[in-house]
């Protein structure tokens, strides 16, 4: 799920409009528009730790790094486990291969 879906998820959930968000965070209600539309990038850390506050989440929540979030499936969670043994040319080389993948996804 992309950072943009999760921050309209977590809006509608609270029941907030984009003013609202925007009011909470300090920052402009078209700049929360394109964060959710996935037309702003890299938000800095300053705003994603004030919209996790304003959502009642962590920042790992947020941005979907938190492996024991709610919507983590198991076995991604670990393979990432397993990745850590791995040594760092082996995931590199995996590295590279989920590059071309997604690369032909998209």
């Amino acid at each position: 799920m992309s950072f943009g879906t999760r921050l309209k998820e977590l809006r509608v959930k609270k029941n907030l409009s984009l003013q609202e968000v925007a009011d909470a965070v300090g920052a402009s209600k078209a700049h929360i528009w394109d964060l959710e539309k996935n037309r702003a990038k890299n938000p800095s850390i300053e705003l994603l730790t004030k919209l996790a506050k304003c959502f009642g989440v962590s920042v790992a929540d947020i941005i979907g790094e938190n492996p024991h979030g709610a919507d983590e499936q198991p076995e991604l969670v670990a393979m990432y486990r397993q990745l850590k043994e791995l040594t760092p040319a082996d995931r590199e080389a995996i590295q590279s291969m989920m590059d071309h993948f997604k690369k032909r996804e998209g």
